[in-house]
């Protein structure tokens, strides 16, 4: 009871006046060093969990972020496929507005692998109306004719094939002649021209509608080079395609008769002989 009864004076006088306080902070600086040596290994464990924790997390929101960045320039890039398809077939709506006769419009599907031919296919066939010879276009001008057709689909031979022929006129001065395909993508050669004939760099051909098979009026080509040695009786003139050929998906098939009135045109003219038996060839 004694010990009891000291217990409490000392708390009643330390709860007032503070008499073991200096003893407490004695204590404390001393056992200081021992708490903190005991605390440290939980101390250190808390914050390197908190630490990697925290990189993990950082880590896991930056490969998040990667991945949303690439799905969204994915959709950047359908974007601007779909806006720069928005745009071809405003050019091809555009286009034909301008011809007097029906198109039906195709989209590329496959373009053949042989070095040796100019062939692509396209997703209309028989079922469409679609018909071998039938012409073809792009926004910017003739592209071929229609090779084989099947009930779905049909191939195209385009300009730059080797053995594409197409009668063409220089659309300043109407003087007739023969395009032909070299092989190369952006390169038609023209046959027959006189050395002395009135034809310049950048002259737009256009097609003239001899051969039968495609209607007049319809741009083909712009001379690109007019090479004329001295004693040679022919010139040796290039022209580039004003149809893109190897980069157009949009295409418009031409389903008008419009060729017929060409044919009737070129029996009453008197063609050279010389552009004769290229434009017999083409047809």
């Amino acid at each position: 009871m004694l010990l009891a009864l000291f217990s409490i004076l000392l708390m009643t006088l330390d709860h007032r006046e503070h008499l073991v306080e200096p003893a407490r902070e004695a204590v404390s600086g001393a056992v200081y060093p021992v708490r903190f040596l005991v605390d440290a290994p939980f101390s250190l464990a808390d914050q390197l969990s908190e630490r990697l924790a925290t990189r993990s997390q950082l880590v896991e929101e930056n490969q998040a972020l990667r991945r949303q960045n690439l799905v969204y320039q994915q959709r950047l890039q359908r974007m601007a496929a779909l806006k720069r398809e928005n745009e071809r077939l405003r050019e091809l709506l555009g286009s034909s507005e301008r011809l007097d006769t029906e198109v039906v419009i195709a989209e590329l599907m496959r373009v053949e692998l042989d070095p040796h031919t100019d062939l692509v296919e396209i997703d209309r066939g028989s079922e469409e109306g679609v018909f071998p010879g039938q012409p073809v276009l792009d926004a910017n001008g003739i592209m071929g004719q229609v090779d084989t057709v099947g009930p779905l689909s049909a191939s195209v031979r385009l300009l730059s094939d080797p053995s594409h022929a197409i009668p063409v006129e220089v659309n300043r001065n109407g003087l007739r002649t023969v395009a032909l395909g070299t092989g190369a993508p952006q390169r038609l050669e023209l046959a027959n021209v006189p050395a002395n004939a009135d034809i310049r760099d950048g002259d737009l051909l256009i097609a003239s509608g001899l051969g039968g098979t495609f209607p007049r009026g319809y741009p083909v080509a712009k001379v690109a080079s007019v090479e004329a040695d001295a004693g040679e009786p022919f010139a040796q003139v290039t022209a580039e395609p004003v149809a893109d050929l190897h980069r157009s998906r949009k295409l418009m098939l031409v389903t008008g008769t419009e060729a017929k009135d060409g044919n009737d045109a070129a029996a009453a003219d008197e063609a050279r002989p010389s552009a004769d038996g290229h434009e017999d060839e083409a047809s």
